[in-house]
């Protein structure tokens, strides 16, 4: 396997730019239009349950991993031991940080229910990140969550432009706290933060997302701009976000999925799932319907032709004693 070239040598020295200029927020962007058309952000957290943060400072190529400072011979045997063992590889960076700042940390994630935790190591060499155990086994345990904002500006200008700032006026708790990072996807959403290591995604973070800051410190989360739980399928992503909206529960671990039961297509191209999850006092049934976009958009800045793409609705909320919620 042949990596993509490498960037230009001034550039890698820099982390305050992007690897090609980012431009301005103008209407054109994906971002700024999606905004205007109401883009619905529900359901559209990754499937990924597993993680690996590298820092590695200086701007990234369209693909971060192979198209950074960190060592070339190593990267692509990182990312095929990353799809072996189903890990979403990260490179992050401190918010501004230039690369003589960085000390050579990296962490292990996980999200999935029930084994929430991140672990932070340092590095010697890239080439440790080959043989380290990837299951939190070794490492200092993270006393918070970690705010991860998306800045990949060579993967996506909104990224940048929206993100940056995000990320450099944050207010977390502790300086540990926030990081830039590589794609995260739903590049139109921007800004795009990650909570881990519970893996909540958030888009169209406003401001200084100090609502959404504030909210994990009290172990909630923040709603308005909640695009999902990663690891879970979009059709419980928006059970959750259903039931969130209908009930109030906002705790990080409310609502855990139970069951769920594909129903009759209602028309073509128009999904339907009833999902069971666990509530408070007892359980809780959604129903929620995908259904295609009405029009074509362009989905990222670079989009060479526009795409369309699925919406999750709240049919309805019920509670195991009979107590409906109102439907949509």
């Amino acid at each position: 396997m042949t990596p993509p070239a490498p960037l230009p040598p001034d550039d890698l020295c820099r982390a305050d730019v992007p690897p090609r200029p980012a431009g301005r927020l103008d209407a054109a962007r994906c971002s700024v239009q999606a905004l205007a058309r109401g883009d619905s952000g529900v359901a559209t957290a990754s499937p990924v349950q597993r993680w690996l943060l590298v820092e590695q400072p200086g701007p990234w190529g369209r693909d971060a991993l192979l198209q950074s400072r960190f060592d070339a011979r190593v990267a692509p045997l990182l990312a095929e031991r990353a799809r072996r063992e189903d890990v979403r590889v990260l490179l992050v960076r401190r918010p501004g940080d230039r690369l003589a700042d960085a000390g050579g940390r990296w962490a292990y994630a996980d999200s999935r229910p029930g084994r929430e935790g991140m672990w932070w190591s340092v590095r010697t060499s890239d080439a440790d990140l080959l043989t380290a155990p990837w299951d939190g086994s070794v490492g200092e345990p993270a006393a918070g969550p970690a705010y991860l904002v998306c800045t990949h500006g060579g993967h996506d200008a909104c990224c940048a432009l929206r993100g940056r700032p995000l990320a450099r006026a944050m207010p977390a708790p502790g300086p540990a706290d926030v990081w830039e990072c590589s794609h995260l996807g739903g590049d139109r959403f921007a800004a795009n933060v990650v909570v881990l290591p519970h893996g909540f995604y958030y888009g169209q973070v406003p401001g200084d997302g100090g609502l959404l800051v504030a909210a994990h410190q009290q172990g909630q989360v923040a709603l308005a701009w909640l695009r999902g739980r990663a690891g879970l399928p979009a059709h419980v992503q928006a059970a959750q976000h259903g039931a969130r909206e209908e009930l109030g529960l906002l705790g990080v671990d409310d609502l855990a999925p139970l069951e769920a039961t594909r129903l009759p297509d209602p028309a073509p191209d128009v999904e339907r799932w009833q999902v069971a999850l666990a509530g408070t006092p007892g359980p809780v049934t959604v129903v929620v319907e995908s259904r295609p976009s009405p029009e074509a958009v362009h989905l990222t800045c670079s989009a060479a032709r526009p795409g369309r793409v699925r919406t999750w609705h709240r049919l309805s909320v019920s509670r195991d004693d009979g107590r409906p919620g109102s439907g949509q």
